[in-house]
């Protein structure tokens, strides 16, 4: 059973969402492509708390590695761009480009980039790091106001 909450932050609502795993969904509420609430799923204030609380710190500048336990699900692929994603420091960025040396297919910035999209588990798995070659901010999920603001939060300025 999926079991989920919402915090408020300074960048809109964020839904997370768990399993028995897990991290399975964070994604804000107001974003292009915000995650619906399925039925099955049970609003949990108290199974969250503890997630909900690494969160509250991240967007208070107090934390920047989070140690929940994660459970999204993707393939193979996915999976290997998400965990080069997590290789991203905080604070810093890295271009598609570079996501696509680090998991061994140089030529892939498309694939990467359309994994990067297909991102679960926003802030956790730091899509918001990833810009374009030319420093540019490129697309983010939860839209581009969103991802400058994260960034701000981490020290970068674009």
């Amino acid at each position: 059973m999926i079991r989920y909450d919402f915090l408020d932050t300074a960048c809109g609502a964020l839904l997370v969402a768990i399993d028995e795993t897990g991290l399975r969904h964070v994604d804000f509420v107001d974003g292009l492509r915000a995650l619906p609430i399925q039925p099955e799923w049970r609003q949990d204030s108290h199974a969250l708390a503890p997630y909900l609380a690494e969160f509250r710190a991240y967007f208070a500048g107090e934390l920047q590695r989070f140690t929940l336990p994660l459970a999204a699900q993707g393939t193979a692929f996915q999976r290997a761009v998400w965990q080069a994603l997590c290789d991203i420091p905080y604070g810093e960025t890295r271009s598609y480009r570079d996501i696509a040396i680090a998991i061994g297919k140089p030529t892939a910035m498309r694939a990467v980039g359309a994994a990067n999209g297909r991102n679960p588990l926003s802030i956790i798995v730091p899509c918001h790091r990833v810009i374009g070659r030319d420093g540019s901010l490129t697309g983010y999920a939860g839209g581009l106001p969103i991802k400058q603001a994260l960034l701000k939060l981490e020290g970068i300025q674009r």
